[in-house]
């Protein structure tokens, strides 16, 4: 099961692209787009002084459109949560491997483009489960947009969500990446944490790639954060903490894929830049950016789009960020990209225990 009681994880890379849309060759993209694209700003655009800007949680999951196709299957082996009795004992595993290791093996895993997932083993039935969390359409399509003829605004397939099934296997995840005891915790610990991910799950619906920064210095602004399948992991293993849970000290390392840019601009939303009464050249302007980035590309075609986006992220420093179903202009700055795989410390558990 996905998007029920036992809803998933995502991954930012463990799938590939929309059916019948061929994969959008991403991670090619990534590691040839050393940069960010230029074009104008909105005229009295308001910049929001908060930083980094909050990711937005909603009330309920929508239905996927139609339109949304995954090449890949979301989570087809999926169940619900099981409830644990509260005196087993339940082992967490760190579970890390390359993304896309199904299609191109360990190649990913050499540039350090890692998917994170959490396994669990009862010690009472002996049975073990893994949890991700990961796009529903593929990475692509939580990226960019699709550039539909009928419609005047960019159309979004962008849905992340959580993945739990039973069974976790050692192969792949111990061949060419990490599978390694980090936490032991009670069964009614995992039974808070299984009501825990259900409610993340309902309320954290889209993906967000990049993580946005002023610079790759230590310290630097922070303008906007990813949401993708290593964060569900940190927070599930914050929360794990919140509720008692004692973690082995050990180094654990995250990929992270930045962009650096000078203090964002808002934009607006869909309606306001591609509405009736919207701004035309800004809306012209947007879809010219991610007009590149469109699916079905002959090799001749990809070129070219590369080139493209060298000269609009490069030359020009522009970058249009989606977040929060809104339009930001992002001002590159040199390096412009960078993917790295930094450590993020294990959470130390907390004194005091908050509830749910």
């Amino acid at each position: 099961m996905a998007l029920t009681e036992g809803a998933g994880l995502g991954a930012w890379g463990a799938q590939g692209a929309a059916p019948g849309r061929a994969p959008r060759r991403w991670a090619l993209a990534l590691l040839g787009l050393t940069a960010a694209l230029s074009w104008p700003r909105a005229s009295g655009g308001l910049s929001r002084r908060h930083w980094p800007v909050p990711y937005k949680r909603f009330s309920f999951r929508p239905e996927p459109d139609p339109y949304c196709q995954a090449k890949y299957t979301f989570c087809p082996a999926g169940s619900p949560i099981p409830v644990m009795k509260s005196e087993d004992v339940i082992e967490v595993f760190r579970l890390q491997a390359p993304v896309w290791e199904f299609k191109y093996g360990d190649l990913l895993g050499h540039l350090k483009i890692m998917h994170d997932a959490i396994g669990f083993k009862s010690t009472l039935t002996g049975k073990n489960y893994t949890m991700e969390w990961y796009e529903l359409f593929q990475l692509g399509n939580c990226t960019f947009p699709h550039l539909r003829p009928e419609m005047n605004a960019p159309f979004w397939c962008n849905q992340g969500a959580a993945c739990f099934f039973e069974g976790i296997d050692d192969v792949h995840w111990k061949e060419n990446g990490t599978l390694v005891l980090v936490a032991t915790i009670s069964g009614s610990t995992f039974n808070k944490m299984a009501k825990w991910v259900k409610q993340d799950n309902e309320t954290g619906i889209y993906y967000e790639t990049w993580t946005v920064q002023a610079s790759p210095i230590k310290g630097a602004e922070t303008w906007f954060e990813s949401y993708d399948c290593s964060k569900f992991v940190l927070r599930t293993y914050e929360k794990l903490a919140e509720f008692g849970a004692e973690f082995k000290k050990i180094e654990t390392n995250y990929t992270r894929i930045f962009l650096y840019s000078g203090e964002p601009t808002y934009l607006g939303n869909e309606t306001s830049i591609f509405g009736p009464i919207g701004n035309k050249t800004l809306a012209s302007a947007i879809k010219k950016f991610y007009y590149p980035f469109k699916p079905h590309l002959s090799s001749k075609e990809f070129l070219l789009s590369l080139l493209q986006i060298f000269d609009s992220v490069i030359m020009h420093r522009c970058f249009y960020l989606f977040y929060n179903f809104e339009y930001w202009f992002l001002p590159m700055k040199f390096p412009f990209i960078k993917i790295t795989y930094e450590e993020i410390p294990l959470p130390n558990r907390q004194k005091t225990f908050t509830s749910l």
